[in-house]
């Protein structure tokens, strides 16, 4: 049987707190506790965020955002999805304002799957308990609406079951079958913290069949991210438009920088186009999408 419990008494996080301490006895108060061999903790990217001193002015966020930015997936109206250093693809690169305090922005750990590792290593020192930890964040889905939680950081986890060769209990054959499990534990755990109680942390309990040995590292969340060669959704409709333009004027180098404009005709401007082919290149942009309101 699976359980999931959320336990209260966290409490505000800063970088000077002793985050495995604090989760350690805020787990071990609650009617579910102590902490077992094989539990399963899910901890929200905010307060890792928050403990390694990723809180910003909300000024500082469009200059925040370039910096997290690899690959702008799409933009409309100065709204952005883009591929982070992490390799995830969020919008604003996960830099939220939400439970934090007015006036301020956070951005997500430098590298969660490494924040996940040294947690664990504090946890398990604490409590001699086999774990595994999953570092989550919400996210949408291209395809559908609302929003998840994800794992972006993982340690001492399988993070993907794969089935390929097995057969289903009709004697069928699995092909393409990879469950990201990490991801599936993020948003069960999500059900429990939810956004609004003050409870970043989730047990989940159940799964030991997934938690590494004491002293194996298990997966981690970078192992979920698809190659980028095999990404079949790697821009926008308007981004992929723009960016054959672009090759084709030989001024692909210059994607970051124009797809921040609005504008068809801009983009001809910026571009230094004239006659015929700034009219073709300007209704070639303007049918690939919106562009304005």
């Amino acid at each position: 049987m699976i359980t999931v419990f959320a336990p209260a008494g966290i409490g505000e996080v800063t970088r000077t707190t002793d985050l495995a301490a604090t989760i350690v006895e805020a787990i071990t108060a609650d009617p579910g506790g102590p902490l077992q061999d094989g539990d399963v903790l899910v901890v929200t990217s905010k307060i890792i965020s928050k403990h390694e001193g990723m809180e910003h002015p909300e000024e500082a966020k469009p200059e925040l955002r370039r910096r997290e930015t690899v690959r702008t997936v799409a933009r409309r109206l100065g709204f952005a999805i883009v591929a982070t250093r992490h390799g995830l693809v969020q919008a604003a690169a996960g830099i939220d304002a939400s439970n934090v305090t007015p006036g301020t922005i956070l951005a997500l750990p430098v590298d969660p799957d490494l924040s996940a590792r040294r947690l664990r290593a504090a946890i398990a020192q604490r409590t001699g308990a086999r774990i595994g930890i999953v570092v989550s964040d919400t996210a949408g889905r291209a395809w559908r609406l609302g929003q998840t939680d994800h794992a972006i950081g993982a340690a001492g986890l399988t993070v993907m079951v794969d089935h390929n060769g097995d057969t289903d209990p009709y004697g069928n054959p699995l092909r393409v079958t990879l469950t990201a499990v990490a991801d599936e534990i993020a948003a069960a755990a999500d059900l429990v913290k939810g956004k609004l109680t003050g409870r970043p942390v989730a047990v989940v309990r159940g799964l030991s069949h997934l938690v590494a040995a004491a002293d194996e590292p298990g997966g981690t969340a970078r192992d979920l991210v698809r190659p980028l060669a095999d990404d079949l959704f790697r821009l926008g409709s308007r981004e992929s438009v723009l960016l054959a333009v672009l090759e084709t004027c030989g001024a692909d180098h210059r994607y970051e920088e124009l797809v921040e404009l609005d504008d068809p005709a801009a983009v001809v401007d910026a571009l230094g186009l004239e006659g015929d082919r700034a009219r073709w290149v300007e209704a070639l942009l303007r049918s690939a999408g919106r562009w304005s309101s």
